[in-house]
This record gives structure tokens, sequence and C-alpha cells, in this order.
């Protein structure tokens, strides 16, 4: 099981949890199981630009990435303005 952390904005669009434990094999299974989930992925099913996720301290993009049992994923919204 892994553990999903959202930063406060997402966290208010899930019903204001931050932190989720799910099933997922791979990072990709992770962030699909989210309740906002189409926030963090495209129409493609990629990770959009400004989702920044770090798996175990390390940035990942890569949604094929298998996850350890217990592997903490951080989601972090980056901040873009002009």
């Amino acid at each position: 099981m892994a553990v999903v952390l959202l930063p406060g904005l997402l966290a208010a669009e899930a019903g204001g949890r931050k932190r989720f434990e799910v099933e997922a094999a791979s990072l990709g299974e992770a962030l699909r199981a989210l309740p906002v989930g189409d926030l963090l992925l495209d129409e493609a099913g990629e990770v959009r630009p400004l989702v920044n996720v770090y798996v175990d301290g390390e940035r990942e993009r890569d949604l094929a990435r298998q996850l350890a049992p217990g592997a903490r994923v951080r989601i972090v919204a980056a901040v873009a303005g002009g």
C-alpha cells in the first residue's frame, strides 16, 4: 500500500483529505486512484506540466514506476504566474 500526500489546494478538492492510502503497483495507478486524479493527469493520461510528483523524496514523472510497499508519494503543485 502506498501513501499519497496532497498539498492544501488539492486536498480541498479531495474533500479536505491530505493523506490517502492506495493499493497500487505503479505511480500511475496510485494517481488515478485519487479523487483528484483528473486534476493531476492531462487528457493523454500524463502528469500535468505544473504538477510535480515525488516518490520517496525523488522527483518522478514515469507513471510506470513501480511502487514498493509503503512508498510515500508527495504531490507538489507548482506556482506559476505572469
